[in-house]
C-alpha cells in the first residue's frame, strides 16, 4: 500500500512538474510575442532622421516644380494654337463664299440666253476680281489654296472623286480639279476634289474582262 502510495505521489509531481513546466513555457512564449510586438511597434513610431525629412521634402518639391512645369507647357501650347488656329471653323465656311462664285459664274456660262454678251462678259470679270480679292484676304491669313494639277495623288491634301483614262500621265496623276482645297498653315482644311489618269483600256482588255465575268460567277 505505501509503494502504491509512494507511486502516485510521484506520478502527481510529476504531472505538476510537466505543467509548470507548460505555463512557463506559455508565458516565456507571451513575452516573446510582447517583444516582438513592442519591437515593431516601435519600429513603426520611429521617428524620422532630419536628413531623411530634408530628402523626403527635397523630393515633393522636386515633384511639384515638374508638374508646374508640365502644366506652363500644356497652357503655352494651348494658347499658340488658339492664336494660330483659333479661325479654323470661320477660315472653313469661308470657303463656302469661293464655292458659290465659282457655281454661280458656271451658271452664267450655261445660260445660252446669256452667251456672248457683254453683260454676261462683265459679270464674269466682276465675279473674278471679287474672287481674287477673296483668295488674297485668305492668303494674308495664312490661308492657302492647294495647288494640284498634275501632281501625284497625296491623299493627305487630295480626295480623288473619278478616274479618267489619259495614257499622257502617270496613273494617278491629278488631270481635273473638281473642288479647290485649301491649307491653314500647316494644317488641311479641306482636301482637293480631284479626277486622276488611269491608263487605257484597249479593246482587246475589255473583251477578256466581259469574257472572266462569267467565269468567276
Amino acid at each position: 500500500m505505501e509503494k502504491e502510495e509512494n507511486q502516485n505521489r510521484t506520478f502527481a509531481d510529476q504531472n505538476q512538474d510537466i505543467a509548470k513546466e507548460a505555463e512557463k513555457s506559455e508565458k516565456s512564449s507571451a513575452e516573446e510575442n510582447k517583444q516582438e510586438t513592442d519591437q515593431e511597434l516601435t519600429e513603426e513610431i520611429k521617428e524620422p532622421t532630419p536628413e531623411e525629412k530634408i530628402a523626403e521634402l527635397e523630393d515633393k518639391v522636386a515633384r511639384t516644380f515638374a508638374e508646374m512645369e508640365n502644366q506652363r507647357r500644356r497652357f503655352e501650347k494651348e494658347k499658340e494654337d488658339a492664336f494660330e488656329y483659333g479661325g479654323y471653323s470661320f477660315a472653313k465656311e469661308a470657303l463656302n463664299l469661293i464655292d458659290n462664285l465659282d457655281r454661280s459664274k458656271h451658271v452664267l456660262e450655261s445660260d445660252d440666253k446669256l452667251k456672248d454678251t457683254n453683260a454676261l462678259k462683265k459679270t464674269l470679270e466682276h465675279l473674278d476680281i471679287i474672287k481674287k480679292d477673296l483668295i488674297s484676304i485668305f492668303e494674308k491669313n495664312n490661308i492657302k489654296p492647294i495647288d494640284c494639277l498634275n501632281k501625284k495623288l497625296d491623299p493627305n491634301f487630295h480626295q480623288a472623286m473619278m478616274e479618267i483614262e489619259d495614257d499622257t500621265k502617270e496613273p494617278g496623276t491629278i488631270i481635273q480639279e473638281i473642288q479647290k482645297g485649301f491649307t491653314i498653315k500647316d494644317r488641311l482644311l479641306r482636301p482637293s476634289l480631284v479626277g486622276v489618269s488611269k491608263k487605257v483600256t484597249t479593246k482587246e482588255e475589255k473583251t477578256e474582262e466581259n469574257q472572266e465575268i462569267p467565269e468567276n460567277k
